[in-house]
């Protein structure tokens, strides 16, 4: 099953910590690498005013993997903790690596732990450039639009830039 991975970092050495998440996921069994798109720096969105200033940089990871959704919750878990991922109240706050499921296949899961697709994913240019720059004509289920026309319905992110092509 092919499972896109928004990834995302505003702390410490970004670009880094982005490369180690990717290597992190990708050293999980029965997964192999199959695209990746460049690395945007954005302005953090919902953030409380001290940490307006502390850009994220973001990604999409695509793997293929035989692994169940399941076991990549607690993987996720342990890649975020590991490279120093503290949860909080603040569903905000920064972070040195935030790690997402976008989608999995054409899989739909509405759990305690997980939904698939990510349900906030359509609404952020930060996920939905670098996805239509690896899957522009993907339709993730429940949206019944490809990823290119959903990029056209958002407003322009004049805070969001190219950082690295090619990473």
């Amino acid at each position: 099953m092919e499972i896109g991975f928004s990834l995302g970092s505003n702390l410490y050495n970004r670009k880094r910590l982005l490369m180690q998440a990717k290597n992190l996921l990708l050293s999980a069994p029965r997964t192999r690498f199959v695209d990746q798109s460049p690395i945007y720096e954005t302005t953090p969105v919902d953030v409380k005013p001290e940490h307006r200033d502390k850009a994220y940089l973001n990604s999409i990871l695509v793997v293929e993997s035989e692994l169940p959704l399941e076991s990549w919750i607690s993987y996720i878990g342990k890649i975020e903790h590991n490279l120093g991922r503290e949860r909080s109240d603040d569903r905000n706050a920064p972070r040195p690596i935030d790690i997402d499921i976008i989608y999995a296949g054409g899989q739909i899961v509405d759990g305690d732990d997980l939904e698939v697709p990510h349900p906030r994913w359509a609404l952020r240019r930060f996920v939905v450039q670098p996805l239509c720059d690896v899957r522009p004509d993907m339709v993730i289920p429940e949206t019944h639009k490809p990823v290119r026309e959903i990029l056209r319905t958002l407003p322009p992110d004049h805070g969001m830039s190219l950082f690295e092509e090619k990473w």
